[in-house]
């Protein structure tokens, strides 16, 4: 009878520690000089601090296209992800071609902005000036890149031969552009991002925003409606002449279908109750709303267990 007991108390931790384990989480973000990366570390605190016997770390990654794939890999993960991007992993398609990822939506964040960032002395001041130019289109696994490609789609060039491309991250991006590496960059992210504060506030560097907005229709006409005509703020980077009209995408949390459902709704669940902690990381966490959820917000389908959290605030998503 002892020894029976003792197997079942042994079979008693074995299962508690199995089901804590299950509840270790990464947050796949991006890289350092972007919004993901911060943003992506007070989630993880939110989701340890709050969430019983969740353990959630930020991850660097190279971005949208990178966490998508982790995603796809079975490992437990939550990411953020450009909608464009995340619609081309559910689709196989680009990028993931012939390889579907699983993808869920868990929430819509907050818009990603379509920065393209040059200085004075450049000899830049429209998008068509951008030609013949030394660019940076972005890091690989980013999804500054598939939006970099599709603008320059949608102006009618071939990226591999009307722009001299690198592929680098915002942050290097910025110390190129500052070293005269480079003459432009492409980069999307929240405002502001602080690789470009840093460039905008550098003595002896005067930044430039180059407009593009023009460029939507095009892009919407090919990939579906996933971008919009916007505006960055001239009071958003110090040097700006005016407001800066580009093209705007959605952010999206994610996760793989096979999450389940209780683990998603206290994730969701846990990012609105708290939604201040996170605010405190990146004021773009002001963007998480319970008005921005909406059925047709996201091009992926939505996870149950975040159907179930908007369905009790009175938001129905299917």
């Amino acid at each position: 009878m002892k020894f029976i007991r003792t197997l079942l108390l042994a079979a008693a931790s074995l299962g508690l520690a199995l089901a804590v384990q299950a509840q270790n989480i990464s947050v796949a973000t991006g890289g350092t000089g972007g919004v993901y990366y911060p943003m992506g570390g007070g989630l993880a605190a939110v989701l340890s601090k709050y969430v019983p016997g969740m353990q959630a770390t930020a991850e660097v990654t190279g971005g949208s296209v990178d966490n998508l794939k982790l995603i796809g890999s079975g490992k437990p993960y939550v990411g953020f992800s450009m909608s464009d991007a995340a619609q081309d992993a559910f689709k196989g398609e680009d990028k993931f071609k012939g390889n579907k990822v699983p993808v869920r939506t868990l929430m819509v964040l907050y818009p990603n902005r379509m920065h393209v960032v040059t200085v004075d002395g450049k000899g830049i001041s429209r998008f068509a000036d951008l030609k013949g130019k030394r660019v940076s289109t972005g890091s690989p696994g980013s999804a500054t890149e598939v939006m970099a490609f599709r603008l320059i789609e949608a102006a009618g060039w071939d990226k591999d031969k009307d722009v001299k491309r690198e592929r680098l991250s915002v942050a290097e991006s910025v110390n190129a552009l500052k070293d005269g590496k480079i003459d432009a960059f492409f980069w999307v992210g929240g405002l502001p991002t602080a690789a470009v504060s840093d460039l905008a506030n550098t003595p002896g560097n005067k930044i430039k925003m180059i407009d593009h907005a023009e460029l939507v229709p095009a892009m919407n006409k090919k990939y579906g409606n996933l971008y919009v005509q916007d505006v960055i703020p001239k009071a958003t980077y110090h040097g700006m002449e005016g407001d800066n009209h580009q093209a705007t995408v959605q952010n999206i949390l994610v996760a793989a279908d096979s999450m389940d459902e209780k683990t998603a709704y206290n994730i969701v669940k846990a990012v609105f109750d708290h939604k201040a902690d996170i605010v405190a990381v990146h004021k773009e966490a002001e963007n998480f709303k319970l008005e921005n959820q909406k059925k047709d917000a996201s091009p992926i389908p939505w996870h149950p267990g975040a159907v179930k959290y908007f369905a009790e605030k009175g938001i129905k998503l299917n």
